[in-house]
C-alpha cells in the first residue's frame, strides 16, 4: 500500500457498526411481541413417559408434529412429572410455547382431536382459555354483533333462463359475460389488468382463478370479490381436487425465504420445511399448505422448462392424489395429512403412465378406489395392463401385452369400461397397427374384450354416459403425408338375449382430412375437427342418433353428419355445459391470424363471431353435477312439451324485445344525425351571413332543377302470331 493511500485512509472518519443509530428503523419495523399467553397451548393425552425419555418425545413433537404449525421457543416446551411408586413419570401434559400466535392458534386447530397413534389422542387448548373457563361467570351474557351475509359462490346457477357463463380474455381485459341467443351477449364483469399470465375456472365452476407473479387469487360470487389467496411466486400452473377442496400449484422457481428474524419471513405461509420447493398442496378453505415438493421439469434437452401438468392426478373422491416417477413408481397420498399410502411408494418397474377411475362406486368397498396403470416389456416380460385398488394396493385385474409400442387408457365416464389402445409392431418393426383392449369393469372378473384394426388409432373418445365410442384411425404408410386422410368409426355395446353383449362396429366415414374428437357433454353429439394445421381448419358435425329412416345397426346408432364449417386460424375448441353451443377460438398465443371467436349451435351453424385483436383466451364456465334424483329427472322429461312451450314463449319475447331494442336504438341513431344536420345548417348559414354570401335559402331558391327521365326495360317476351 503506498504512503499516499495510508495518509489518506488516515485522514478519513471510520464509523463502526456500533456507532449507527438505527433506533427508528428499528421502531418502524418492529414487531410486537404478544401479551400474557397467547403463544402457550396445553396438550392433553400425551403419552406418559419416565425421565429417560423425555428429549426423544420432544425431539418428535419439534420435528413431525409442529413441522407444519410452526417453531417453538428456544426451551419452550414444558412437561410435568409426578413421582409414581419411586419412578418419576410424566403426567400426560406438554405446554409448548410458540413463537407467535398464529402458530399457536393453527396448533389448536390442527392437533384439536387428532389421533397420533392407537392409543393417544391429543387434546389442545391454549392457557388462556383455561384461565378464561376457570374464570367463566354462572350467567351467561349474549353479546349480539352484525350480521354480514356472505355471498353465494354458486349464484350464477340461479339465473331464471338457465344460461351459462363465458370468459373472454383479449389484451389487458378479462370479461365475463352470459352468452345469449341473441347475437350480443350481456357482460357481467369486465377488469383490465385482473391477471398478469392467464385465467382459468375451478372444475366446478365456482371460482375464477387468476395467476400473478406473487400467487395466486380465487374469485366468485355475485360482486365478483376476491375469495382466497395462495403465495406462489411465479406461479406457473394451477390444478384443482375434482371436488375443489385441494389446490395444486406449481413455478419452475423454488422459494427462496427471507433470513431469520427478517419480519417478511412471519407473514408467509412457507416453514423451513418448505424452502427450496416448487410444488405446493394447498387447502382451498384454510388456506394452509399440506405438503410441499420439489419436482424438476420432463427430460426434455430443447425445452428444459417443458412439464407434463398434472403432475398429480386426483381420485374421484378427493381422498387420494397420485404421482408417477416414470420407469420406477407411483407414490399415491392421502388427504389431508398428505402421509404416502402405508407409508411407502408402489414399485413398478418401467411404468409409463396411470389414471384412475372417474367415479367412486366401482369397487364393492366404498373406501377403495380404483387406479390403472401400463408398463412396457422389459427384457423377457410381455407388456403388462393392470387395475389396482387403492388403499389396500390389491391388484383386481392384470393383462400381458405384446410387441407393444404404446399404450393410452381411456376411462369411460360412469366407470363401467376402460379401453387401452394399444399400439403394436409386427416382428420386423417395420408397420404399426392398433387394437383396442376394453375392460369390462363392473362385470365379474372383469372380462376383456379385444377389437382388432389393421390401422393405426390416432384419436378415441367415449361417448359420456353411454357404451359408444368414436376413433380417428389412418394407414401406418400415410403417417407422415402433409396430407393425411383419416378413416372416423363409430362402435357400440350391441346387446341381445341370450347371448353375451359385445362391441361393434357401427359406421365408417372414409378419406377425412380430420383428426381431432371433441364429444358433446351430454352425448348424442361429436364435432371433429383439424388441429395443428397450418392450412385446413375444417369442422364437421355428427347426430349418432339422427331421427330418419331405419337403416341397418339402428338398435346401435344410426348416425349422420349434420353440419360442416370451416375457421380459419383454429387453435382450440370446446363445448358449453349444456351441450347446445360449440366455440372454435383462434388466439394469439398460437398465431395472429384473424384472432378472435366463434359461437355456433351444435349443428355447425354460426351463431356469433367476433374478431379480436389480441386475442388471447375463450373459457366456457363449468356447472357442477345436477342436484335432481333420477324420479325428478323423469318427472322433468314427462312435462318436457310444457316447458317447451314456456320456453318458446320466452324466445319470441326475448327476440321481439330486442326488436324492440334495436329499434328504439335506430331511432336514436336518426334523431341524433337530423340534430347534427341542423345544428350543421344554421352554422354554415350563420358563417355564410358573416361573409356576406348569399343564404342557405337564397342559394338553394337559385339552383335550377333538371328532371331526366329515363326508361328501362324490365321484361321482354316476343310472341309469335299465327298468320
Amino acid at each position: 500500500m503506498s504512503d499516499t493511500l495510508v495518509e489518506e485512509l488516515k485522514d478519513k472518519v471510520v464509523i463502526t457498526d456500533e456507532e449507527v443509530d438505527v433506533s427508528d428503523v428499528e421502531e418502524k419495523f418492529r414487531v410486537p411481541k404478544p401479551a400474557g399467553y397467547d403463544t402457550i397451548v396445553v396438550i392433553q393425552g400425551a403419552p406418559v413417559v419416565d425421565e429417560s425419555k423425555k428429549k426423544d418425545f420432544f425431539r418428535f413433537l419439534t420435528t413431525r408434529v409442529f413441522a407444519k404449525i410452526g417453531k417453538v421457543k428456544e426451551n419452550g416446551l414444558y412437561m410435568p412429572f409426578n413421582d409414581v411408586n419411586g419412578t418419576s413419570k410424566s403426567m400426560g401434559l406438554v405446554f409448548a410455547d410458540f413463537e407467535n400466535v398464529d402458530a399457536a392458534d393453527l396448533c389448536v386447530q390442527e392437533l384439536d382431536a387428532k389421533r397420533i397413534d392407537k392409543s393417544h389422542v391429543f387434546a389442545v387448548r391454549k392457557l388462556n382459555q383455561l384461565e378464561k373457563a376457570f374464570n367463566t361467570p354462572e350467567e351467561f351474557h349474549f353479546e349480539e354483533g352484525e350480521y354480514h351475509e356472505r355471498e353465494h359462490l354458486r349464484s350464477w346457477l340461479a339465473d331464471y333462463y338457465g344460461r351459462d357463463q363465458f370468459i373472454s380474455y383479449a389484451g389487458n381485459t378479462v370479461t365475463v359475460n352470459w352468452n345469449r341467443k341473441s347475437d350480443v351477449p350481456e357482460q357481467v364483469v369486465s377488469r383490465e389488468n385482473w391477471t398478469e399470465t392467464y385465467v382459468q375456472w375451478s372444475p366446478l365452476g365456482t371460482y375464477l382463478v387468476s395467476l400473478h407473479l406473487r400467487g395466486i387469487q380465487l374469485w366468485g360470487g355475485a360482486s365478483w370479490k376476491m375469495c382466497a389467496r395462495f403465495l406462489h411466486p411465479y406461479v406457473k400452473f394451477v390444478d384443482f381436487s375434482p371436488s375443489e377442496k385441494y389446490l395444486v400449484s406449481y413455478s419452475y422457481e423454488v422459494v427462496k425465504l427471507p433470513p431469520i428474524g427478517h419480519p417478511a419471513r412471519e407473514t408467509m405461509p412457507f416453514s423451513d420445511a418448505d424452502e427450496g420447493k416448487n410444488c405446493f398442496i394447498w387447502d382451498v378453505q384454510s388456506g394452509r399448505i399440506l405438503r410441499s415438493f420439489k419436482i424438476a421439469p420432463g427430460g426434455d434437452v430443447k425445452d428444459p422448462k417443458k412439464v407434463v401438468w398434472p403432475i398429480f392426478k386426483w381420485s374421484a373422491n378427493d381422498k387420494y392424489l397420485a404421482r408417477m416417477t416414470p420407469g420406477q413408481s407411483i407414490s399415491v397420498y392421502e388427504t389431508p395429512s398428505m402421509a404416502l399410502v402405508d407409508k411407502k411408494v408402489m414399485k413398478i418397474e418401467g411404468v409409463q403412465s396411470f389414471e384412475w377411475c372417474p367415479v367412486d362406486d366401482v369397487v364393492a368397498d366404498k373406501s377403495e378406489q380404483l387406479l390403472a396403470y401400463w408398463t412396457p416389456e422389459l427384457q423377457n416380460q410381455p407388456a403388462r395392463v393392470a387395475l389396482v385398488s387403492i388403499p389396500s394396493k390389491a391388484t383386481v385385474r392384470t393383462k400381458n401385452l405384446f410387441n407393444v409400442s404404446d399404450c393410452k387408457l381411456y376411462w369411460q365416464s360412469h366407470g363401467d369400461y376402460m379401453c387401452v389402445k394399444v399400439d403394436r409392431h409386427t416382428k420386423t418393426k417395420k408397420s404399426t397397427f392398433s387394437n383396442l383392449e376394453i375392460f369390462r369393469v363392473r362385470e365379474k372378473n372383469t372380462p376383456v374384450e379385444v377389437i382388432d384394426l389393421k390401422e393405426v388409432v390416432l384419436n378415441f373418445a367415449w361417448e359420456p354416459k353411454s357404451d359408444r365410442f368414436a376413433i380417428f384411425s389412418a394407414n401406418d404408410q400415410s403417417l407422415g403425408s402433409p396430407n393425411l386422410k383419416t378413416n372416423l368409426s363409430f362402435y357400440g355395446l350391441e346387446k341381445k338375449k341370450n347371448t353375451p353383449s359385445v362391441f361393434r362396429h357401427i359406421a365408417t366415414f372414409e378419406k377425412k382430412s380430420l383428426n381431432s374428437l371433441f364429444m358433446n357433454p351430454k352425448g348424442r353429439f361429436l364435432a371433429a375437427a383439424t388441429l395443428g394445421s397450418s392450412t385446413q381448419y375444417d369442422l364437421e358435425f355428427y347426430d349418432m342418433d339422427f331421427e330418419s329412416e331405419k337403416k341397418e345397426n339402428e338398435n346401435l346408432a344410426n348416425i349422420q353428419l349434420i353440419g360442416s364449417a370451416e375457421h380459419f386460424g383454429m387453435t382450440d375448441i370446446e363445448w358449453d355445459p349444456s351441450g347446445r353451443y360449440l366455440t372454435t377460438s383462434s388466439t394469439i398465443w398460437r398465431h395472429k391470424l384473424e384472432n378472435g371467436y366463434r359461437i355456433c349451435d351444435f349443428k355447425g351453424t354460426t351463431l356469433r363471431e367476433e374478431l379480436v385483436n389480441d386475442f388471447k383466451q375463450f373459457i366456457w364456465r363449468p356447472r357442477p353435477p345436477s342436484p335432481l334424483t333420477k324420479e325428478e329427472m323423469k318427472k322433468v322429461r314427462k312435462q318436457l312439451k310444457e316447458y317447451n312451450r314456456l320456453f318458446d314463449e320466452e324466445d319470441i319475447a326475448e327476440k321481439s324485445s330486442a326488436n324492440r331494442e334495436l329499434a328504439a336504438r335506430r331511432r336514436r341513431l336518426i334523431d341524433d344525425w337530423e340534430a347534427y344536420r341542423q345544428k350543421v345548417t344554421a352554422q354554415v348559414a350563420e358563417e355564410r351571413k358573416a361573409l356576406g354570401q348569399t343564404g342557405v335559402a337564397d342559394a338553394a331558391s337559385a339552383e335550377e332543377v333538371i328532371e331526366e327521365t329515363i326508361e328501362e326495360v324490365v321484361s321482354e317476351e316476343i310472341i309469335p302470331v299465327d298468320e
